[in-house]
């Protein structure tokens, strides 16, 4: 079969490119499910080991924690409900949800900042004891287990182009940050508590302000992608390329992509020979589908639209 043959989508074709999207959303739940016993590890050892000595900027991090849980298993949810195929009410299948899941994550953290920031502030003026030195071990166990897992989160997430997974990555890199200010707050308290009795506070705070920060990012990218914010240009640059490798295409007019999840959906207009016949240009569209489809791992669908190339028409007599 020559390479420009139209060459429509095998059952078997199909089946392998739904077992890999499930096989990528099976990744991304593991992953999620993960950090939610990471983050349950992570709180009771901080909110514990914080109150015990007596450390305001620990057991902000520990609160971080527990909003942490709340957004994995958002994350987690959104991974499963993405899963689900297109039916009759949804044929763009339910991919959105997974984008919904990071946008309540972002929203997760500007809560969970906005109460931290108070908290740590609650008793800045009051006069207590400076907190114990082994309260850095909770730090430096996050520092390390959020590294692991962020890291983790990044790679995967960029790869099966999760939008939730990666806001959760995100998320740890912020609670890395958090450790590091609440770990260097407590260190200037322990250090010298006449003088620097109240960083211990301002760290906490410190950790609000990042947790704040970071939720708007986060709500503010989940929200244009749910806008249909168009994808980078090198990305619509790839499937225009490949559009014009089709036998028969001679141009395309426009492309314009939406992302519906882990993928995008590809609307496109090519141009053809205005004196082609209806079926050869049924045939050239049908194959420009195929073949970005085919080519392109991050298409689920495409719509072709075909229009009458200007260059070829025929002058009027």
């Amino acid at each position: 079969m020559a390479d420009n043959e139209v060459r429509l989508p095998t059952e078997k074709q199909r089946l392998e490119a739904e077992t890999k999207r499930a096989a990528q959303l099976e990744s991304g739940r593991k992953a999620a499910s993960l950090s939610v016993l990471a983050s349950v590890g992570l709180a009771a050892a901080n909110i514990g080991v914080g109150n015990w000595a007596g450390s305001t900027s620990v057991v902000a991090v520990g609160f971080e924690f527990l909003g942490d849980i709340l957004a994995s298993g958002a994350v987690y949810l959104g991974m499963r409900a993405a899963s689900r195929p297109p039916d009759h009410n949804h044929p763009y299948g339910h991919g959105r949800v997974e984008i919904l899941a990071g946008q309540w994550v972002g929203f997760v953290l500007l809560l969970g900042g906005i109460g931290i920031c108070y908290r740590s502030l609650l008793q800045i003026h009051e006069s207590h004891p400076p907190p114990q030195l082994y309260a850095i071990v909770p730090l430096l166990l996050a520092i390390l287990v959020r590294g692991v897992m962020s890291t983790m989160k990044f790679r995967l997430g960029r790869r099966i182009r999760s939008a939730s997974l990666v806001a959760d990555a995100w998320n740890d890199a912020v609670d890395i940050l958090s450790s590091v200010a609440a770990l260097t707050a407590l260190g200037l308290t322990v250090y010298d508590p006449a003088r620097f009795l109240a960083a211990d506070h301002f760290g906490g705070f410190a950790v609000g302000l990042v947790v704040i920060f970071t939720g708007v990012r986060i709500v503010r990218d989940a929200s244009l992608e749910l806008m249909d914010t168009m994808p980078d240009d090198r990305l619509i640059e790839q499937a225009r390329r490949t559009a014009l490798d089709v036998d028969g295409v001679s141009g395309v007019e426009k492309c314009h992509a939406r992302r519906t999840g882990l993928q995008f959906h590809i609307d496109i207009h090519i141009e053809v020979d205005p004196q082609m016949t209806v079926q050869h240009s049924h045939d050239v569209a049908a194959a420009v589908r195929t073949r970005l489809r085919e080519k392109l791992d991050w298409v689920a669908d495409v719509l072709v639209h075909v229009e009458p190339d200007p260059a070829a028409a025929q002058p009027l007599t």
